[in-house]
């Protein structure tokens, strides 16, 4: 007889594949519709949330340790500065878009893309550190696994 833990753990295996996919959608379609960073970052987390709740949050802490949560942090931020930096150092204003590529409208598409990138992985960074933290497993100065 299958117990109800089995069965959560079947399914979960089942689902978190193809919300992870949507995710990827959301990301990549949110310059041409509805969608885009934030929504594909919180999408993103709630596949390693369901992990997280229905694994442990042991398993899930081996899967997205702290120093890579803090890198994915520190890297969306990063990628969303560097392009308007680029764009800067291309002879536009901060975030111009149009300075990134030869054609004006590719560079509108590849700045959109880089900066919506940058915030979707901010946003799942940001919403994993959070439930974490209200698990009550870590500190917000924990830094016995960065070393």
């Amino acid at each position: 007889m299958l117990s109800r833990t089995s069965i959560l753990r079947v399914v979960s295996k089942l689902l978190i594949p193809p919300i992870g996919l949507y995710a990827l959608y959301v990301q990549f379609h949110g310059d041409f519709g509805p969608g885009g960073g934030f929504q594909a970052g919180v999408i993103f987390a709630t596949v390693f949330i369901l992990y997280a709740l229905i694994f442990g949050v042991t398993n899930a802490r081996l899967v997205a340790p702290s120093w890579l949560t803090r890198a994915m942090l520190a890297s969306g931020v990063l990628l969303y500065a560097g392009v308007g930096v680029a764009s800067m150092l291309m002879g536009g204003d901060f975030l111009d878009y149009s300075q990134l590529a030869t054609d004006p409208i590719a560079g509108q598409h590849l700045g959109i893309t880089l900066i919506e990138f940058g915030v979707g992985i901010t946003v799942a960074g940001a919403m994993i550190t959070i439930f974490l933290i209200f698990d009550g497993r870590i500190r917000v100065d924990d830094d016995d696994e960065d070393g």
